[in-house]
């Protein structure tokens, strides 16, 4: 893999509920997906991490979730179609204008949590999303789970996409995520998390949580932001990768 993505999930913030280091992330990612609001974040904190991304020159991505802010929009709700897509809608138009205002444009989506993950094998709500994606702006590029249903969906339907895997995140057998609610399921470790990507990279297959491997084909790795020790994992990721020769660049470009 002579190229790939470094992302993270960013403008999560509020003063009582600090989860990520922004400043810092994006001195480090090619890629930030900017919180939408209905999970976490306020219009001014999700304003500043935009103006940050910009000043950085790096590629944003909006993260619309389900509108659930108090459990971080790491549940699963079972909302109908025409409120989802409504919702998403609402999401992304939001951060269009907040984008704008400082300058900058939105060049992808990638839906937050318990939606995300959804979305990777429920194809009547990824058909919510990408509508909702189509009616706002087609060009916009789909970012979601290497091997999720959502991707073929998104396809389908006419917009360019893109797949990711999880530097910080354990992979069951098929390629999906171990719960978080699953022992083991969140990794810390900036060395291993480093040398799993490289393998990823070089090889394209994850180490499952089993010990089995799962192959998988990604354009962009991500970080979670508000993973204990993400600013260490996601500086040896970058930093391994580069001395390997494999160049960090954007998916995507505005």
């Amino acid at each position: 893999m002579a190229s790939i993505d470094l992302n993270s999930d960013l403008g999560e913030n509020v003063p009582d509920r600090i989860v990520s280091d922004d400043e810092s992330m994006l001195a480090i990612v090619t890629s930030a997906n900017v919180s939408c609001g209905f999970h976490a974040g306020s219009p001014e904190g999700i304003r500043r991490t935009l103006a940050a991304a910009v000043a950085n020159g790096v590629t944003i991505g909006a993260h619309p979730g389900y509108r659930d802010y108090e459990n971080f929009g790491r549940t699963k709700v079972d909302i109908d179609s025409a409120t989802l897509q409504a919702h998403v809608e609402y999401q992304l138009g939001a951060l269009a204008g907040l984008t704008r205002a400082v300058g900058g444009a939105v060049a992808y989506v990638k839906p937050h949590g318990a939606l995300y993950n959804t979305i990777a094998r429920d194809e009547r709500q990824a058909k919510d999303v990408v509508a909702a994606i189509r009616a706002i702006d087609p060009s916009l590029v789909l970012l979601g789970l290497a091997g999720g249903v959502v991707l073929d969906v998104a396809e389908r339907a006419g917009l360019a996409v893109a797949a990711e895997a999880f530097a910080d995140r354990a992979y069951l057998p098929d390629g999906q995520l171990v719960s978080r609610t699953e022992a083991g399921s969140v990794l810390h470790d900036a060395n291993a998390v480093a040398e799993r990507m490289l393998r990823l990279a070089e090889s394209g297959v994850i180490r499952a949580i089993d010990g089995t491997d799962v192959h998988v084909e990604a354009q962009s790795i991500c970080v979670h932001g508000d993973s204990e020790g993400s600013v260490a994992m996601a500086a040896e990721t970058r930093r391994l990768l580069e001395a390997s020769g494999v160049t960090i660049a954007p998916f995507a470009g505005a």
